[in-house]
């Protein structure tokens, strides 16, 4: 029974049921976007912390190529059915907003 919370494609392909030791598309997949989300967090730093302005743009330019990977793996895995969302309680998200508009009040600019 699908859990009515949950933001999903069926799942396409053909995947095992028992999962053996062997890595299987969707292990592939979720590999290249956890080493995206890895490479992306430590090219992070790396853009803050250089002091040449050309290592900079370089280091920016790769950690915006490695977002755009990562979100090209996120896309295929959704569509696959591959990477699945918990929908959020309406009255969590209505919570959020006032508690987050109440602090917009405090920005410098409004």
């Amino acid at each position: 029974m699908p859990n009515q919370n949950q933001i999903a494609n069926p799942q396409t392909g053909q995947l095992p049921q028992v999962k053996g030791p062997q890595m299987n598309d969707r292990d592939f997949m979720n590999d290249c976007l956890s080493t995206c989300k890895y490479l992306a967090d430590s090219l992070n730093v790396a853009v803050w912390e250089a002091s040449h302005q050309q290592l900079h743009q370089d280091f920016l330019q790769i950690l915006n190529e490695t977002h755009q990977s990562a979100r090209e793996a996120y896309e295929l895995m959704f569509r696959k059915g591959w990477y699945k969302l918990e929908a959020a309680e309406q009255q969590k998200l209505q919570q959020a907003n006032q508690q987050f508009s109440g602090y917009s009040t405090q920005f410098p600019y409004h």
